[in-house]
């Protein structure tokens, strides 16, 4: 069951006794526990029906004895176990698990990792409930994600806006929205989010990030490369190396993919490319530019630098320094 499943479920007053929200990805499961403890029952019901509890300071009898009372004065009571993964003794709530109260909405919020599905209590939840695990989103689907998200919102964000700030933040879906949330704020009666917005309200330089450091190493500008560099100096948390490496890395794996591809068309690679025909076009360009082996020459290159970086034949050398000497080579 998918988290707008439930949601969905919930709005129609659809509610089993028992929900399980598991998983790597925060937002989805905040999302669903934020729903059950503000909207599930009226204001008017939550006062007398709505018990919380925190895995790490909870005791799993007072848990059971929370889910067996019945409601006052409602048809239904909602009981909220947050941060469960850090409960002791979790495996006894098997016993109120496996014959719920009907008039009870039990919702656990366990992060970060999955029940065992060889024990008992998960077979328990899986007869007797529902379990939603909240997966990772995938790179290539990032895009497709925060544009989905805004148009869920009646946004819009520009290819080169959307790039840059998945860049920045990766896959990390609650960061993006509260920065997307953030920036909405302060756009008045405008609608469309540009890469100067993200700059001003998010804080990445539209000129100098890893995005751009990587468009110029593509295009074998050295000049903006080094400007860039000289800018990560000066504001060592803008570019760190440990940072920009794998995302160059990533970036020149994509590039050597495309040599493989029998279709090497815009439409072909742009899943590479999270279906950004921005960051496709880009591509195509790299690729002539550099030729198989110039690509496989990067490739070295970065695994060579990232070793420098952590003090592996090199001794000293500042990270600004590696950068340069690196990309020299790679241009060069």
């Amino acid at each position: 069951m998918s988290a707008e499943k439930i949601l969905g479920d919930w709005k129609k007053k659809l509610c089993k006794p028992l929900y399980w929200l598991e998983g790597e990805e925060d937002y989805y499961i905040d999302l669903v526990m934020n729903y059950a403890e503000h909207k599930i029952l009226p204001e008017s019901e939550a006062s007398f029906n709505l018990t919380v509890f925190y895995g790490k300071d909870a005791n799993w009898s007072d848990i059971v004895n929370a889910c067996m009372r019945y409601p006052m004065f409602a048809e239904k009571q909602v009981v909220l176990l947050k941060e469960a993964q850090h409960m002791r003794d979790i495996e006894k709530l098997e016993q109120y698990v496996n014959n719920p109260l009907a008039s009870t909405i039990f919702v656990v919020s366990h992060k970060e990792k999955t029940l065992d599905k060889r024990k008992a209590l998960y077979k328990a939840i899986k007869k007797n409930g529902e379990i939603f695990t909240s997966e990772k989103i995938r790179d290539y689907k990032l895009v497709d994600w925060v544009n989905s998200y805004m148009q869920s919102q009646q946004l819009t964000m520009n290819a080169k806006a959307t790039v840059l700030l998945t860049e920045h933040l990766g896959n990390d879906l609650s960061r993006i929205v509260n920065e997307i949330e953030k920036v909405a704020v302060n756009l008045g009666q405008r609608k469309s989010i540009t890469e100067d917005d993200i700059e001003k309200y998010v804080g990445v330089s539209k000129e100098y990030n890893a995005f751009e450091f990587q468009d110029a190493i593509g295009k074998k500008d050295l000049v903006k490369a080094i400007r860039i560099i000289n800018y990560f100096e000066g504001n060592p948390k803008a570019g760190p190396i440990q940072a920009v490496l794998p995302a160059i890395y990533n970036y020149f794996s994509k590039l050597y993919a495309i040599f493989g591809m029998a279709d090497k068309s815009e439409n072909a690679i742009k899943p590479l490319f999270y279906n950004n025909s921005f960051a496709a076009k880009d591509a195509l360009v790299a690729i002539k530019k550099y030729s198989y082996e110039g690509v496989e020459k990067v490739l070295l290159l970065l695994h060579e630098y990232n070793l420098k970086s952590v003090g592996i034949n090199d001794t000293g050398t500042s990270d600004a320094s590696l950068m340069r000497e690196m990309v020299v080579k790679m241009i060069g």
